[in-house]
């Protein structure tokens, strides 16, 4: 099975964007998965992405079907 790489930066700005949007795109989702996948996290990482998650959950963060959710 090929192994899931993300971009350096990849997490972070996901993290800036869906903050500053309240909202999750189709990419954002998958680069959220990706970067469950992704072994190689660092505790910073699992930690924004932790929050993302629990933001989804408790229904701050509204799901999008659009690719982008640029404003």
């Amino acid at each position: 099975m090929p192994q899931v790489i993300l971009l350096p930066t990849a997490l972070s700005e996901m993290f800036a964007q869906i903050s500053n949007t309240g909202c999750i795109t189709k990419a954002d989702r998958y680069g959220l998965m990706a970067a469950i996948l992704d072994e190689s996290l660092s505790d910073e990482e699992k930690s924004a992405l932790n929050r993302l998650l629990r933001a989804i959950a408790k229904g701050r963060l509204s799901l999008v079907d659009e690719i982008s959710c640029v404003l």
